[in-house]
């Protein structure tokens, strides 16, 4: 396997790359988690090949944490893949390529922390390489990274895209602002006339900066995680919170649910390509509500949350 990817020299560490990423994320979650004898949880490992007669080839690493003290599901995985055909959520916008046999590799991490005033994070870095027989491979790249907060507290939403903004800036004053309007209209419930979080970046099918800078782009995205987010955590972690800040964590978990089912491509890709189930679905979290026209007091911090705080704004 690995044909579209590993024959080009230029993406020789892009694996290898991905696989520190992975390692170095797990690692800071495990750090705020802290000692295991004080309630600090660790991650599961579980490395994973698909079969020779599945749908796709291919391999990666899954790493599961759950019921700590800071995380009540954080999930991290890397995963190396090839098939015979691009599924349809990857040919939108490259119809030439409909059908084409792929390649892809990157990371992608969801974490559903216990505190409710901890906002949950999502992040991946991707890149997907595909060719028509007898005609040279595309390769392209997606990606980013957004937050989703159950409570509204400006200034971790400023920090979060200021440190999405700096990741970029290298690369062009141009592509914070383009990401940040695409992360907004991606990350939005139509049903529900919601945006899901506060944003932050996005990207997808993206490659005009050329092979190597467009690569080393989605790999400052990926650097840029870790000083994006745990900041955050770190200030919210120990604020008191109760039952009612729990339920309310809950039900807007449903939201999060519904958006990576019905609207998530990357969840679709997954599925359609025949990926790994329990990979594919690690961004679930481990609890979520639903109730039937639920009303929150005008006024209240639960109201505000989708009056005002969850609007498209600008952050800087």
């Amino acid at each position: 396997m690995g044909t579209l990817l590993s024959n080009n020299p230029a993406v020789a560490g892009a694996r290898a790359y991905f696989e520190q990423l992975q390692a170095r994320i797990t690692e800071a979650v495990e750090a705020l988690e802290g000692p295991e004898g004080q309630g600090g949880a660790r991650f599961r490992s579980d490395a994973w090949q698909r079969p020779a007669d599945s749908p796709l080839q291919g391999d990666g690493t899954t790493r599961i944490l759950e019921g700590g003290r800071v995380f009540e599901r954080a999930g991290c995985g890397f995963s190396h893949v090839s098939g015979p055909r691009l599924p349809p959520s990857a040919t939108e916008h490259r119809p030439g390529l409909a059908g084409a046999p792929f390649e892809a590799m990157g990371v992608s991490l969801v974490f559903h922390p216990q505190n409710p005033h901890v906002p949950t994070v999502h992040m991946n870095v991707r890149m997907i390489a595909a060719a028509q027989p007898g005609e040279e491979p595309v390769c392209w790249f997606g990606g980013g990274m957004d937050l989703t907060p159950f409570y509204a507290h400006e200034e971790d939403a400023r920090h979060f895209h200021r440190a999405c903004r700096d990741a970029l800036v290298p690369f062009g004053d141009d592509l914070y602002p383009r990401f940040k309007t695409w992360c907004d209209e991606y990350f939005y419930l139509k049903h529900r006339d919601e945006q899901r979080g506060v944003g932050g970046i996005f990207f997808d099918d993206f490659s005009e900066l050329g092979f190597d800078r467009s690569l080393a782009m989605t790999r400052s995205v990926g650097d840029g995680f870790l000083g994006a987010y745990v900041p955050i955590v770190q200030r919210r972690v120990d604020q008191p919170y109760g039952e009612r800040e729990r339920e309310f964590q809950l039900y807007r978990r449903g939201r999060y649910v519904e958006f990576n089912l019905v609207w998530d491509r990357g969840t679709h890709f997954g599925l359609q390509s025949g990926g790994r189930t329990e990979s594919i679905l690690l961004s679930m979290p481990p609890l979520a509500a639903w109730s039937y026209q639920r009303e929150w007091p005008a006024g209240s911090p639960e109201a505000e949350l989708t009056t005002r705080f969850l609007q498209r704004r600008d952050w800087l």
